[in-house]
């Protein structure tokens, strides 16, 4: 039996490159939950940049800002504003699985180094992935601290955990990258070739499409299906599509949303709703013909009409699902909350609804 050197085990975390990390968290942390659990930055020797680490469940985030500009990532934040810089990837040798990544024709970014504190010791490195954005490759075993050699546990005086609300999101699904139009498959390759991941199914402009815009999508996961990539591109029509609307604003390919998987979509998103994060509405016509769409499912239709969340059925079960508007002036990132009922499938059925709500958010911004 043939060992793949990468190994891969999950996505440790989601590193945003953000214009001030202090108020992103203050955001994340109220609108969607998270615990502020760590921080780095010029209290805990960290000169060049301030970073804090956020979780719920299973899910952890990582945003950081420069501190000077001369700091060698500064310039994400005039091109891109704020965005994903890296998915983390855990594996179980670091040097061993970038190695094998280069060889297969990564593009290498950070070689592997080893960080340590008294706390222990933390592998890192890092590979080349769409656009500017990378993969992390961490391993954490010898390391017992708060996260990483440089951050320290949240000092109350900056966020006080007496008001900490989760709203109950468990795990990160799935990430969703936007690239050029033409080079879908070349990434398809790309985590085929260098990662072993297969192609999990793949929606062309027939199933993405409404009357102006489409865009083709492939899903690509590894071995175990706990990593799921799915890479869109835009395809021709008449008016502007999403991806092509994302391109231009981010000013590159990059990660489009983050699917964020929830053990009760019904209470999580009413707790978000509460702590004023919006969320895109399909027409109500959409949940008049849902029974006949999907069947019998054990929420209650009024209930999810009045919260805006689609359902869709597979062979495996149903899952529901809602997505965010996006989180910042920019229409780039935004988040989905998912909830599988035994469906692996992604909610092709929900594609034309949903991105006609997209395209008239576009028509408000003057983008379409």
């Amino acid at each position: 039996m043939t060992v793949d050197p990468l190994a891969l085990k999950r996505i440790d975390h989601v590193r945003m490159f953000v214009g001030n990390a202090r108020q992103s968290a203050y955001f994340y942390r109220n609108a969607f939950g998270f615990d502020v659990i760590a921080y780095a930055g010029l209290e805990t020797g960290v000169r060049h940049e301030a970073a804090y680490v956020l979780r719920q469940g299973h899910i952890t985030f990582v945003l950081a800002s420069p501190l000077r500009p001369d700091h060698p990532e500064a310039h994400r934040l005039v091109q891109h504003g704020d965005g994903v810089q890296s998915i983390a990837l855990e594996v179980e040798d670091v040097p061993a699985a970038f190695a094998a990544a280069v060889a297969r024709g990564a593009r290498p970014a950070t070689p592997p180094r080893t960080i340590e504190d008294e706390h222990g010791a933390y592998d890192f490195a890092e590979i080349h992935a769409y656009g500017d954005t990378t993969h992390a490759l961490v391993n954490r075993a010898r390391y017992h601290g708060v996260f990483a050699p440089g951050f320290q546990p949240l000092d109350p005086d900056r966020y006080s955990p007496r008001t900490f609300h989760p709203v109950g999101l468990k795990a990160i699904d799935h990430i969703v990258a936007n690239v050029e139009e033409g080079k879908m498959g070349d990434w398809v390759d790309y985590y085929s070739k260098i990662m072993g991941f297969s192609l999990l199914v793949s929606f062309d402009d027939k199933d993405i499409s409404t009357e102006y815009s489409a865009l083709m999508s492939k899903v690509v996961a590894d071995g175990r299906g706990r990593i799921k990539f799915p890479i869109n591109e835009p395809a021709h029509g008449r008016r502007k599509s999403q991806i092509e609307e994302y391109l231009e604003y981010y000013g590159g390919p990059g990660v489009q949303h983050i699917a964020l998987a929830t053990g009760n979509i019904i209470e999580s998103v009413r707790a978000m709703a509460a702590n004023d994060v919006s969320f895109l509405k399909v027409p109500q016509a959409y949940y008049e013909r849902l029974p006949e769409r999907v069947g019998t499912i054990r929420e209650d239709l009024h209930e999810l009409a009045e919260l805006g969340i689609l359902v869709d059925r597979d062979d495996e079960g149903y899952l529901l699902q809602i997505f965010t508007k996006p989180v910042e002036d920019r229409p780039t990132l935004f988040f989905e909350i998912i909830q599988r009922r035994g469906a692996r499938s992604f909610g092709k059925g929900n594609f034309k609804a949903l991105f006609e709500a997209i395209e008239h958010e576009q028509a408000r911004r003057g983008t379409l």
